[in-house]
């Protein structure tokens, strides 16, 4: 399977579940929920959805209310998709967020300890 049709199908997944999180689940308990990432199995049987979830306190919150609506999610996919077979889907949190936060807060904690050191130089 081509590598330019499995990028094609992720994106078509990732389009189409964001409208039904954005139309379908109108739940505000949820939160600001987006679909960062898609990945699919070679043969599209499997997918993984990765998940950013605004408030991080809500993580777990959200995993769990979504992999309860998941057979209404697919069938719903099922229904806006042109596949053979919908793919079963996975849902992930994504920390690539705090990954981000905590290298950026290494840094500034690395340029306050030169600033230390240069102004001891002085």
């Amino acid at each position: 399977m081509s590598t330019h049709r499995i990028d094609k199908v992720e994106k078509l997944l990732k389009e189409e579940l964001s409208n039904i999180f954005l139309l379908k689940l109108r739940d505000t308990s949820l939160g600001f929920i987006t679909i960062t990432n898609v990945k699919a199995s070679p043969d599209f049987k499997k997918a993984k959805i990765y998940l950013s979830v605004f408030d991080k306190d809500k993580r777990a919150f959200v995993l769990e209310k979504v992999n309860r609506n998941l057979k209404s999610i697919r069938s719903e996919l099922a229904s806006r998709i042109n596949l053979k077979f919908c793919p079963e889907l996975n849902f992930y949190i994504d920390d690539t967020q705090d990954y981000v936060e905590k290298i950026d807060g290494l840094i500034k904690k690395i340029h306050e300890n030169d600033n230390e050191f240069n102004s001891k130089q002085d």
